[in-house]
């Protein structure tokens, strides 16, 4: 198919429509008994002529669908080179003995490839895959006009039933895809105005903590595990052991674990738990003003 691709007169991306319309004029609509030895010379004995004639004659096909997709904001001459691709396809998978002409058959490749072109162009963000995602892309805006709907990037509640129920598809689905229909990509590096010096980038909110406030925070974390560790000296084993697997374990043992381990009562458990969790906090606070005491002495 390289060589067809190549003898295909060239839309240039700065324009010449009307010069290529002309040209595919001049490659002649072919009768149906024309068509059917074609196709069979192509489908038989893969005859690079048969399907040059096959693809040519199917251009203003081409061109007609392209320009129902003008509305996308997409060069005219991108479009017409994919839906040309989607005809070759057409034409490299078309069986004439299925009694349907080429055109019926070509249709749908051509809008296909019409379809992914919008799709991937219209965002850097996949838009989505799904049937739904692309009857909605490709029906919301004809539905909205005829219901009359103003063309908004925000729908409101009763608007957003009626497009869903007229589509068959969630209203959620509804709202999002008109938001993102609605709003292309944009450049970060896009100048927010000509007076100031500002980028867009410039303007984004950045939710992590600065540097002063994670430098702060580690400074209390290693602090306050300094003080614990010093608390823990004023426990005995026991003590330690208790208050460790009742508060400081993902997975807590319970006081009856604990009691069978010690040969205690649940009760004494608990008593040693909080006796010792009340020693433990005010070693913590002894050592902290220590500390601190110390610090306004050097100052």
């Amino acid at each position: 198919m390289a060589v067809i691709t190549n003898a295909l007169p060239v839309l240039s991306p700065d324009g010449g429509l009307a010069k290529y319309l002309r040209e595919i004029r001049n490659f002649p609509v072919l009768l149906p008994e024309e068509e059917y030895m074609l196709a069979k010379r192509w489908q038989e004995h893969e005859d690079v002529d048969a399907a040059h004639r096959l693809v040519t004659s199917h251009l203003r096909l081409v061109a007609k669908m392209a320009l129902g997709f003008r509305h996308y904001g997409l060069p005219l001459a991108d479009l017409i080179s994919e839906g040309n691709l989607g005809l070759m396809r057409a034409v490299k998978k078309f069986d004439p003995d299925k009694g349907f002409r080429l055109a019926t058959y070509a249709m749908w490749w051509i809008k296909a490839a019409l379809h992914e072109y919008v799709l991937s162009s219209w965002s850097m963000v996949r838009l989505g895959t799904l049937a739904a995602h692309k009857k909605l892309f490709f029906n919301l805006r004809r539905v909205k006009a005829k219901l009359h709907i103003l063309d908004s990037n925000e729908l409101s509640h009763e608007d957003t039933a009626r497009i869903a129920a007229e589509l068959d598809v969630p209203e959620d689905q509804v709202r999002l895809m008109n938001q993102r229909i609605g709003g292309r990509d944009s450049s970060l590096n896009a100048p927010v105005s000509s007076e100031y010096a500002l980028e867009r980038q410039d303007l984004l909110v950045d939710d992590r903590p600065n540097q002063e406030m994670a430098l702060a925070d580690r400074e209390e974390t290693t602090r306050g595990n300094g003080l614990l560790a010093e608390g823990f000296k004023v426990l005995d084993k026991r003590e330690l052991d208790i208050l460790t697997e009742r508060r400081l374990r993902d997975a807590p043992l319970t006081l009856e674990e604990l009691g069978t381990r010690y040969g205690i009562s649940r009760e004494r458990v608990r008593q040693i738990e909080n006796r010792a969790f009340a020693k433990l906090q005010t070693a913590v606070k002894a050592t902290a003003l220590s500390k601190a005491g110390s610090l306004e002495s050097m100052a």
